[in-house]
């Protein structure tokens, strides 16, 4: 987006008014889908149902720790199911749920712009602050 489209864009007082209005509610489901590993965790259960190993495994650099305690909170938000398997030893398979997989859009937005504009991201982050001046 180049200055001109910034210019281009303003917001109406009552556009403003009614997102600061909404903040209330929409920060709190943010809060849930979009941390460190959720939209990964998801996108992965996205293609079929997966053990916690292979969850792991698809994730590079996830402690099981963090996935543990990240598929115990989608799975009270609504997003994952769990489903303990009649294998032995036990199993537990994770299912994203119909919630979630409405989240496959939105998601999918994200990622196509995360490949479109990471190398800026990265870019900028690596100049200097006195530098961007």
């Amino acid at each position: 987006m180049s200055s001109a489209d910034i210019a281009a864009y303003t917001a109406t007082t009552a556009e403003v008014d009614q997102a600061i209005a909404d903040l209330a509610r929409v920060r709190p489901v943010l809060e849930k889908i979009a941390d460190k590993w959720t939209i990964l965790i998801l996108t992965v259960l996205c293609e079929h149902p997966s053990r916690f190993n292979q969850i792991k495994r698809r994730l590079d650099g996830i402690t099981h720790k963090a996935l543990s305690d990240a598929l115990k909170r989608l799975e009270s938000y609504g997003l994952v199911t769990r489903t303990v398997l009649p294998t032995r030893p036990v199993g537990v398979e994770y299912t994203i749920t119909p919630l979630a997989l409405s989240l496959r859009g939105p998601f999918a937005q994200l990622w196509d712009w995360a490949l479109e504009h990471g190398d800026a991201l990265l870019e900028a982050s690596a100049t200097k602050p006195s530098e961007q001046a």
